[in-house]
């Protein structure tokens, strides 16, 4: 059974706390808002799909509790309030689409004369909570469309070794997963030989996240550190890189977790496969390429300690970009919900 990430039903919202994994297993109350941005903000909450739909509920729960009869102000706060969620993790574009989405339906709901303050609050949270169901279907249909690209190059019934980079299970979404979606539909259809996953620093996904959900799903996986990928595919004969993303530009351009890139390199080097696993909403067609893609910068501390342990020279500088962007150039195939596109045909499935 899959972790589950997210705990919500009508007016209550807890988080799994990733960042006490895999040593505790704690969920965090999320009461509105505020709440949603500290816990995207801090990385309790992480993996674009999950943002968005953590974000977004938080102002379901938020809203849930709003007496206000006034459907102007609502639409007023709805706004300020998706915006300052979008805030929090500013590469992540998937939230910053579904705020669109919503703030697009504040404002018709807002303009019908014939929509009452209350039935305004009733569709307005229902949407919100189909973005939920949404997520997890789209997650397994990317699972099986992944699944089936992979399988399609081998011959006769050999065994899939995979690579994979930071997490993007059921902790990264609101459940099954984006490439970890795909790693788990190989393994259901019993071709699976092996999963190898980085520790992905300097916070550690990989190691804390993915190997915890490989683990307590039983799934053959083995961890290396970062640096090991180039000694990995000349020992080993990997089948596909599978990856996720956290925004992809029109032209296939994609921004994911630091070390994407370099992965991507090797795999090129030894004819490996590399794909990326992501929902629509991870696309964004308004950007021409990766060099439009905004790169969020963490904390010197992140680097510098595990925990409230320090593991380099005081003093020492550091630059700490999260995500970096690996050339539509070097990816084989973008695995969505609809299929599985080359990187310059995205505007099949998403007119610019």
């Amino acid at each position: 059974m899959s972790l589950e990430s997210i705990k919500y039903h009508r007016g209550s919202l807890e988080v799994l706390d990733q960042l006490l994994l895999p040593l505790q297993t704690t969920y965090v109350k999320v009461t509105g808002v505020e709440d949603g941005w500290k816990v995207i903000n801090k990385m309790q909450v992480r993996g674009a799909p999950a943002i968005a739909i953590v974000g977004c509920l938080s102002l379901a729960v938020e809203l849930l509790k709003d007496e206000t009869s006034d459907k102007k102000i609502m639409r007023q706060e709805i706004e300020g309030k998706l915006n300052y969620l979008v805030s929090a993790r500013p590469t992540a574009v998937n939230i910053k689409l579904a705020a669109e989405e919503l703030i697009n339906l504040a404002n018709t709901l807002s303009a019908d004369e014939n929509v009452s303050a209350e039935s305004f609050k009733e569709r307005f949270i229902k949407c919100i909570e189909k973005m939920l169901v949404k997520d997890i279907e789209d997650n397994k249909a990317i699972g099986e469309f992944g699944c089936e690209a992979i399988l399609k190059q081998l011959e006769g019934d050999s065994q899939v070794r995979v690579l994979t980079h930071c997490n993007t299970g059921s902790l990264a979404t609101a459940g099954y997963g984006t490439a970890l979606g795909v790693i788990r539909s190989l393994h259901k259809s019993s071709r699976l030989d092996h999963v190898y996953c980085t520790e992905t620093r300097p916070y550690n996904q990989g190691a804390r996240l993915t190997a915890y959900e490989l683990v307590h799903e039983k799934i053959p996986a083995t961890l290396i550190v970062d640096s090991m990928v180039a000694a990995l595919m000349n020992a080993r004969k990997i089948t596909a890189v599978v990856v996720g993303a956290d925004r992809v530009a029109a032209n296939g351009d994609t921004a994911n977790k630091i070390g994407t890139y370099q992965i991507a390199i090797i795999a090129k080097h030894y004819n490996v496969p590399f794909y990326v696993a992501a929902p629509l909403t991870s696309i964004d067609m308004s950007l021409k390429s990766g060099d439009s893609i905004k790169i969020e910068e963490r904390p010197d501390k992140e680097m510098t300690h595990i925990g409230d342990f320090i593991i380099a020279a005081p003093g020492i500088k550091c630059w700490n970009p999260s995500f970096d962007v690996t050339p539509a150039t070097l990816i084989t195939g973008i695995i969505t919900e609809k299929g599985v596109y080359a990187p310059n045909n995205l505007q099949e499935v998403l007119p610019p």
